[in-house]
Order: structure tokens, then C-alpha cells, then sequence
């Protein structure tokens, strides 16, 4: 359950994201809240993950998971560029998460 526990921390995070750049600097209400509350509901999700994943481990996938996401977003919905040197690097965030899970 820690795995599940620590992917919807992840997808916490990524989701924070996003409404931090809807807020606008924390200048629209409705964003700035989703943006907190999705905030806040990554690190409990995070906390419970840590009752079973070593801090290394769960810590280098979240941000992982975050890092990636947050990216895939970004392309998605506010139209940042795409090019191969990125998509190299999220591969290599990937590969290390991979990689993290693999040995844990």
C-alpha cells in the first residue's frame, strides 16, 4: 500500500502545480486553494509512503513523479515547447525512478 500511498503523493504534487501557475501568484482565490490543499495532500500521502519506503527512495520518486508530470503538463496545457533535449532528460528522470523502484 506504501507504493500506492507514494504515487498519490506524486500525483499530489504534479497537481500542485498546476494550480500554482493558475493562481497567478496566489492572486486568484479558487487556484491558490486547490494549489495548497493539493500541497498538503502529496505530503500526507508522502508520510504515509515513509511508514514503509526507505526516505531515499521515496523522496527521489516523488519528486520524480512530480518533476515529470509537472513537465507533461506544462506541454499539455500551457503549450511550452517540445524538444529532444527534454524529452532525453524526462527520460532519464523516468530511468531513475525506474531504477529506485527496481532496487527497493
Amino acid at each position: 500500500m506504501a507504493w500506492v500511498f507514494l504515487l498519490l503523493a506524486g500525483f499530489g504534487e504534479m497537481s500542485g502545480m498546476f494550480f500554482l501557475k493558475l493562481s497567478d501568484g496566489f492572486t486568484k482565490l479558487k487556484p491558490t486553494i486547490l494549489a495548497v490543499t493539493s500541497g498538503a495532500v502529496s505530503f500526507y500521502f508522502l508520510s504515509l509512503s515513509l511508514q514503509e519506503v526507505q526516505i531515499g527512495t521515496a523522496y527521489g520518486i516523488w519528486t520524480g513523479i512530480g518533476s515529470v508530470g509537472t513537465v507533461l503538463l506544462g506541454i499539455f496545457f500551457f503549450k511550452e515547447k517540445v524538444n529532444r533535449k527534454r524529452i532525453l532528460f524526462i527520460i532519464c528522470i523516468l530511468a531513475g525512478v525506474i531504477g529506485l523502484k527496481m532496487v527497493s
